[in-house]
């Protein structure tokens, strides 16, 4: 299981991401460009002393991350039909996020696997990406019994 961050803006989200990810033992594929630099304070205070010990793929765009990708790719969209709790995950999935401010242009919508969302209130616009994405990657190690070994 990996996650994966189409264009990724908020140096804050990303930080909170690769912590969650690096609790949950799943790497992390970024897609640039970032609307941010990679060294931003923003990011290192989000994502603590985790930075360090979560594996981080940068791709320097879709087209070069899409033609290395050879696993399904899975795409958290609100606009998707599907609940994520009614799709079936499997452990080489990669969770992908759209960029924060615009989401993923439709060459991507087009090019992955399947599309799924979060069930949320009709009068709520999108969730924050790394709520999002923790709730999404919960429910995938739940169903393949992938959760890290706690013990």
């Amino acid at each position: 299981m990996r996650l994966a961050l189409y264009e990724p803006d908020i140096p804050q989200n990303v930080g909170t991401i690769l912590r969650l990810a690096d609790c949950m033992n799943v790497a992390v594929d970024i897609i640039e460009p970032c609307g941010f630099i990679w060294s931003d304070q923003r990011l290192k205070r989000a994502g603590m002393d985790y930075l360090d010990r979560v594996q981080v793929v940068r791709h320097t765009s879709w087209q070069k991350f899409f033609a290395d990708c050879s696993n399904r790719l899975v795409l958290l969209s609100t606009k998707a039909s599907l609940r994520h709790i009614n799709f079936a995950f499997q452990p080489d999935d990669i969770l992908l996020c759209g960029s924060e401010s615009s989401g993923v242009p439709q060459p991507v919508h087009t090019a992955v696997d399947a599309e799924i969302r979060v069930p949320m209130s009709q009068d709520a616009r999108s969730l924050n990406v790394a709520v999002a994405a923790a709730i999404v990657l919960n429910e995938a190690l739940r169903q393949t019994d992938e959760y890290p070994d706690d013990q």
